[in-house]
């Protein structure tokens, strides 16, 4: 599965809402891997008063691009709505630098194995060529 435009209706893909939505638009889908984007904005939720956002958001942010993907790949396979997934784990998490306002965060997803609907995935947050943050998560997706 290969997608060379960007998908600008986030909201297609997602089941979150404003104000807690954290990924702009998904950009590219290769294969096991995707890439999304965040610019942070002064209406972020997770934005503080000192201009950066706060860990839980980045975490938040790549919990939302596991489900932008996700999201993707149901679109492709015919569901009208996004699939809700949880957060069931986050391993090995390092944030180098907290975004701050004005940064383009760009995400690169790759899934992993799928187990009893439990997802393994890795993911690299850059800004620009700098690596801000990588975790490991499990993503629990409910099937309906």
């Amino acid at each position: 599965m290969t997608t060379s435009r960007a998908i600008s209706k986030i909201e297609e893909l997602i089941p979150q809402r404003l104000p807690i939505m954290m990924v702009d638009e998904l950009l590219k889908v290769v294969g096991d891997e995707c890439t999304c984007r965040l610019t942070v904005r002064e209406d972020n939720f997770f934005l503080e008063e000192d201009g950066q956002m706060a860990e839980p958001g980045v975490i938040e942010h790549i919990a939302q691009s596991a489900s932008a993907f996700a999201g993707y790949r149901a679109v492709a396979e015919g569901a009208t709505e996004p699939p809700v997934g949880y957060i069931g784990e986050v391993k090995n998490f390092r944030l180098y630098r907290r975004p701050k306002l004005g940064d383009d965060l760009q995400t690169t997803i790759t899934m992993g194995a799928t187990v009893a609907g439990v997802t393994i995935i890795n993911a690299a947050t850059l800004v620009g060529e700098e690596t801000i943050a990588e975790t490991q998560m499990k993503i629990f997706v409910r099937e309906d």
